[in-house]
């Protein structure tokens, strides 16, 4: 076996080179994609790969554990720290995974839920009929108001006491304003039932102290540990001591086998880095950013629903400049800015066409982008929905967001 990439593998070493330019050249706003720095990939690329340890740390199946259980416990207690919270599990795989975890703890199959609709902004794991969640158990959803864009409390109340729900859903994947904590955990004691925060989008910034936590009010609380939170791909919950046993034993033995343990020092480094001062710095700054794009867009007649952001993302209603978010995100990407075409609230067309586009600045904040140089951003967004059909002038702009990305390292490929 040769230990160098490039010339043991080399179709997958220039894939990763190429991808490595790709994140380079272009102005990546995902809202769900971030960039892990060098420590984080460092610890995801190293010897705890080879380890495998299932159960916890202290209570495992398999002998020579005693380093990977430094690690892990490493990142519980970080994790535990980061959020103010009493128990933190961080083996889930996924965000859908540590969601299914909370589902099968507490809940028995054809139990309700109460969720918020995929069409309006939450996620496939709070009940969609395509996902396990929706096959599993019955679901009741809530939305936002079609007129504001906002969730509607009354409706969550309204239905919580007519359906009488074992479980209610907070969280978003497309959902642009601050939700209330408070208020869902007021719901969910009223008709006694389990609240399942979902805070995967808004992690990071709840760890810099932008965004309200859930953790005071939720009985469990899910998340990815990339997006906002910057680190690896991967999930963690976070539970009371009381409930620790029965999540711990959904995600071992009943969901899944050993954890990927290098994924788990990843974890254990990102969280340490979202101590730092610079994290609260960088996760306002996202926020900041978020909101100086969306005034950008709004400014040229582009809707943004909901009237604006209080977090990472926005949602753009491409109908308003005559245009389907598949052609927005597909004349973005020819000019090197990577959006997503997003359903939108009430959204007429297809989850394939949609009327809207979702964007996101941790990215771009990541890459050290200011609010003067989301003026310029929103200028290149611009520019290009109005060149939508001339390619030779799409291409233009993607050699001057190349020029323009080129002033910004991405972390993790600077050096």
């Amino acid at each position: 076996m040769n230990d160098d990439l490039r010339d043991d593998d080399p179709q997958i070493f220039n894939a990763i080179i190429s991808e490595a330019a790709r994140q380079g050249d272009v102005l990546e706003m995902i809202a769900s994609e971030n960039f892990a720095s060098r420590a984080v990939m460092e610890a995801m690329g190293s010897v705890m790969t080879n380890k495998y340890a299932e159960g916890l740390p202290g209570r495992r199946y398999y002998g020579g554990c005693e380093h990977v259980d430094i690690a892990e416990d490493l990142a519980r207690e970080r994790a535990k720290k980061l959020f103010a919270a009493e128990h933190a599990n961080v083996q889930p795989h996924s965000g859908a995974q540590a969601n299914m975890a909370a589902y099968f703890a507490f809940l028995d199959g054809g139990e309700k839920i109460l969720g918020m609709d995929l069409s309006h902004g939450g996620h496939l794991t709070h009940g969609s009929p395509v996902n396990f969640s929706g096959r599993l158990f019955e679901v009741v959803a809530y939305g936002v108001g079609k007129e504001d864009g906002l969730i509607d409390y009354d409706l969550v109340w309204d239905k919580a006491r007519l359906e009488r729900p074992k479980m209610i859903i907070a969280g978003a994947s497309a959902y642009p304003r601050m939700i209330d904590f408070e208020q869902f955990a007021q719901i969910a004691r009223e008709v006694d039932a389990r609240l399942l925060v979902d805070m995967a989008h808004i992690a990071g910034l709840i760890a810099g102290g932008v965004h309200p936590s859930p953790v005071e009010y939720a009985d469990i609380v899910t998340s990815t540990t990339h997006k906002t939170l910057r680190g690896p791909r991967g999930a963690m919950a976070l539970t009371t001591k009381s409930l620790s046993r029965k999540y711990n034993s959904a995600v071992f033995p009943n969901m899944q086998g050993g954890p990927m343990q290098h994924a788990i020092a990843g974890k254990a480094v990102a969280f340490r880095e979202a101590m730092q001062p610079e994290f609260k710095k960088y996760a306002g700054q996202v926020v900041q950013n978020a909101q100086v794009l969306a005034n950008g867009l709004s400014t040229a007649g582009l809707r943004i629903v909901a009237g604006g952001t209080e977090n990472h993302m926005l949602l753009v209603d491409t109908r308003s400049i005559g245009m389907t978010g598949r052609q927005a995100e597909e004349a973005l990407i020819t000019a090197g800015l990577v959006v997503n075409k997003n359903t939108i609230p009430f959204d007429p067309e297809s989850p394939m066409v949609t009327s809207g586009i979702r964007i996101g600045t941790p990215a771009l904040t990541s890459r050290d982008l200011k609010a003067e140089d989301m003026e310029n951003v929103a200028g290149f967004i611009i520019e290009a929905l109005n060149a939508r059909d001339d390619q030779v002038k799409l291409a233009n702009i993607g050699v001057e967001v190349a020029k323009f990305s080129s002033r910004f390292p991405v972390p993790g490929l600077d050096r």
